[in-house]
């Protein structure tokens, strides 16, 4: 009589497959959590550091009053801002998620605050983009340092370093 072959895994075998992807996905899961609110963070600078541009143009011409919609008198300005879901679900400038002030005398900021969208670990931590009256801007923000951008490393309340376009820092 011919003796047969054993087919499949054994019970064993299986319960190993199963405790090794567990534990992959213990060291994985925190590793990818990091990764998304970086991502958002980066994300986030990104999108308001965009306004950057269209606020500069505002005060050059002499528009202070962020308005959504067609600017009705010479001193209101629209910075065509689209929304963003990371900044909560207005998409209008000076809803809680965004923030804008500009001034003639050039101390403006743009100050994003972190919403539902978020990460849990982002929400109600804030980023501001700071103008001197020198026009340089600087980004500042409370996010844990570990989830920070690299042009966007100081402390909340802190002076940031006064940066170039591209977010970095000058030398």
């Amino acid at each position: 009589m011919k003796a047969q072959m054993q087919k499949g895994f054994t019970l064993i075998e299986l319960m190993i497959v199963v405790a090794i992807i567990g534990i992959l996905a213990a060291i994985a899961l925190p590793q990818y959590q990091t990764y998304v609110a970086k991502s958002q963070v980066a994300r986030v600078m990104s999108e308001t550091g965009a306004l950057k541009t269209a606020a500069e143009s505002c005060l050059l011409e002499g528009r202070t009053t962020v308005v959504t919609g067609d600017p009705a008198t010479t001193t209101e300005c629209n910075l065509g801002w689209t929304g963003s879901n990371l900044l909560g679900s207005g998409v209008a400038i000076q809803d809680p998620g965004l923030v804008v002030t500009l001034s003639a005398t050039g101390d403006s900021t743009i100050e994003a605050t972190f919403k539902q969208g978020a990460a849990s670990i982002l929400h109600d931590k804030k980023l501001r983009w700071t103008r001197t009256p020198a026009g340089a801007w600087g980004c500042s923000t409370d996010v844990d340092s570990k989830y920070r951008a690299s042009g966007c490393q100081t402390e909340l309340g802190a002076t940031p370093p006064e940066q170039d376009d591209s977010g970095t820092p000058d030398a």
